[in-house]
């Protein structure tokens, strides 16, 4: 299939002004509090954390209990993975999607940073049937330029059935977007297109009903609406002059939730976790857009902003997740990684900052505000010292701190899952939003690593995806694979 040719220079400077600011609105942040969320009490079955909340320790590797996989209330249902794995063989989101014969599938990329996965002689985005959960055989790997690194962009339509990525690395890729057809037979994704129409790539969103994809960067202002409505011949409708890392879109499509960066200078500080540059225009954080003239197909579209929020403890916002409790709508947002750190380390330095999870109440959606906090003991100041020299601690793309969380369903869900890097995978009861409390973890089992500097350690990455009916989690681990997880002793909450 040829590619489609990118949209003239001299279209996309028009496209590039497809956004008003004339509405939006700087909100102060306010927060609860930044103690740790209400740990877990584990049930029989469980082989729980021996120290704070969080902490996986050396004496825990040489105890063998990292060997055996760390759980509190969870059990292990199946896995696809590659032991001693020398490169990376997870990603940064886990995909489910039904199809209309019944198969049950999942899709993980397992890049993390190209090429490391060759090592191991995977490649792509993974496709696996869930048909028995026990057993996840591999069906297909997508080798399509966006599926080969897709970084943190690979998203699935379950309304229309379409799974979508772009090319992307650390800052930015060069946009090229895929665009699959799973609804037939999720097993054996359909190429629809391969298109140069992304300008950058790292981090994408997507309309819930399928037919419109959004490629974002952190390192540049280029958030790109592309029209997928025919998905054979994806077209941009607009370019958003914004840096964002995720977004999120609301059930209706008129909303996009930014996790903003700031300036491209910004984003490059904040991955090396070590500076805080100048932030004038309150560029960081949360931003609310109005994107309904996108969704409505209005001639030139533009998007406008309703408000902004920052927080205190914020790092790099990651993403920012859409859910109504009770008829209420909140947002479950998320930062990467920690700032105020030592150059080229994971650690934050006695005033650093690790910014974990958050729910944020928008029922005024002008005037956001930070309610209760997702984070772990290891995620606090008080800590650091005593968790330095634990393995995987120091690496810079690695540490104790957030990456992803979302929600099995956007109403009433009563659990997010998060995974917290070295933490592993983290279960909270957010059934009353303001005062959410973890009830379950699992932490994969460690395999020997034979990479200098890479050491041997879990590393959670992946946006998790739900089995409400069977209370399953799956996720992906960069040093080992896939794992479906069941929630055990009752974890899971009814409403």
């Amino acid at each position: 299939m040829k590619p489609l040719t990118l949209l003239p220079c001299i279209a996309c400077a028009v496209l590039l002004g497809a956004c008003s600011s004339s509405h939006s609105v700087a909100t102060p942040a306010t927060l609860a509090t930044s103690a740790a969320t209400p740990k877990a009490v584990c049930g029989p079955g469980s082989r729980p954390e021996t120290g704070i909340q969080g902490r996986v320790s050396a004496a825990d590797q040489a105890s063998g209990l990292a060997t055996q996989g760390i759980t509190c209330n969870t059990e292990l249902v199946g896995s696809y993975t590659v032991p001693d794995a020398k490169g990376t063989v997870g990603g940064f989101k886990v995909e489910r999607y039904t199809d209309a014969a019944g198969h049950d599938c999942a899709y993980y990329d397992t890049t993390f940073l190209f090429p490391t996965n060759i090592l191991d002689q995977t490649a792509g985005v993974n496709v696996l049937d869930m048909s028995d959960p026990t057993k996840p055989t591999l069906t297909a790997s997508l080798t399509t330029p966006a599926m080969l690194s897709p970084h943190e962009s690979l998203v699935v339509s379950q309304q229309r059935g379409v799974l979508a990525a772009v090319l992307g690395n650390p800052a930015f890729g060069p946009g090229v977007v895929d665009v699959y057809d799973i609804s037939a037979d999720c097993r054996h994704p359909v190429l629809k297109s391969t298109a140069p129409v992304g300008v950058l790539g790292h981090e994408s969103g997507m309309a819930p009903d399928g037919k419109t994809f959004y490629s974002a960067s952190p390192g540049t202002p280029t958030i790109v609406a592309i029209d997928i409505s025919n998905p054979a011949l994806p077209v941009p409708l607009a370019i958003l002059p914004y840096a964002s890392h995720g977004l999120s879109i609301s059930a209706d499509g008129n909303r996009a939730y930014l996790a903003g960066v700031g300036s491209p200078s910004g984003a490059a500080c904040a991955y090396a976790l070590s500076c805080d540059v100048p932030d004038p225009n309150h560029d960081r954080g949360l931003i609310i857009l109005d994107v309904s003239e996108i969704q409505a197909r209005k001639t030139a579209p533009q998007a406008h902003e309703i408000a902004r929020l920052q927080w205190p403890t914020m790092s790099i916002p990651q993403n920012a997740i859409p859910f109504t409790q009770k008829g209420h709508p909140y947002l479950l947002e998320i930062d990467e990684f920690a700032r105020g750190g030592t150059t080229g380390s994971g650690l934050p330095g006695p005033s650093g900052l690790v910014g974990a999870g958050r729910i944020i109440d928008i029922g005024d959606e002008t005037h956001p505000k930070v309610i209760s906090d997702l984070r772990l003991e290891v995620h606090n100041p008080e800590n650091y010292a005593a968790i330095a020299n634990d393995p995987g601690a120091q690496f810079v793309g690695q540490g104790y701190a957030g990456h992803y969380c979302n929600v099995p369903t956007r109403v009433d869900p009563t659990i997010a899952a998060c995974s917290m890097i070295l933490s592993g995978l983290r279960v909270f009861d957010i059934r009353d939003p303001a005062h959410p409390k973890e009830i379950a973890y699992y932490n994969a089992p460690q395999y020997p690593r034979v990479t200098p500097y890479l050491v041997q350690s879990g590393y959670a990455m992946s946006s998790p995806s739900f089995v409400p009916e069977r209370h399953e989690i799956w996720y992906s681990d960069v040093y080992s694979g896939f794992y479906a997880v069941r929630l055990t002793n009752g974890a899971w909450p009814s409403n």
